[in-house]
């Protein structure tokens, strides 16, 4: 049984140029947004079509790219460019199956600058990798 698991789900507000790949995106993690991608972190990115999804998460011996496109319809993302939005599990199966994550005023959006650094001490977030495929790629019965 393999098992992914991922302390924290991150949304990068804005549109990422989907054609890059695990190397440019964890360059987006550690530049853009100060952050360490070398973390079991799921950070999450979004094309401006709004019809496809990458994740990105640390295995601690290697990344795991997650990519998803939905056919008809689109994402609902957040459009402020330098904002990392922390998703609960909740918020994250929300935005898998094509619903809005949350109001505004329920997301803990982070302004990160090289001064300041937000630590929130979680429950690391446990899915074997079935469940989180089946999330990611919207399966409710295999």
């Amino acid at each position: 049984e393999i098992q992914l698991t991922a302390d924290r789900i991150y949304l990068a507000g804005g549109y990422t140029d989907m054609r890059k790949s695990i190397d440019g995106l964890s360059a987006a993690v550690s530049q853009q947004y100060d952050l360490n991608p070398f973390v079991p972190s799921l950070f999450l990115f979004c094309g401006r079509r709004r019809d496809r999804i990458k994740g990105l998460l640390w295995q601690g011996d290697g990344f795991v790219l997650l990519y998803k496109r939905i056919e008809s319809g689109s994402f609902q993302w957040p459009r402020e460019t330098a904002s990392l939005i922390e998703l609960s599990p909740q918020q994250y199966r929300w935005l898998m199956e094509g619903l809005a994550i949350a109001n505004q005023g329920q997301l803990r959006l982070f302004a990160l600058a090289a001064a300041y650094e937000i630590c929130i001490v979680k429950q690391p977030i446990k899915l074997d990798f079935i469940e989180l495929f089946r999330m990611f790629y919207g399966i409710i019965n295999v």
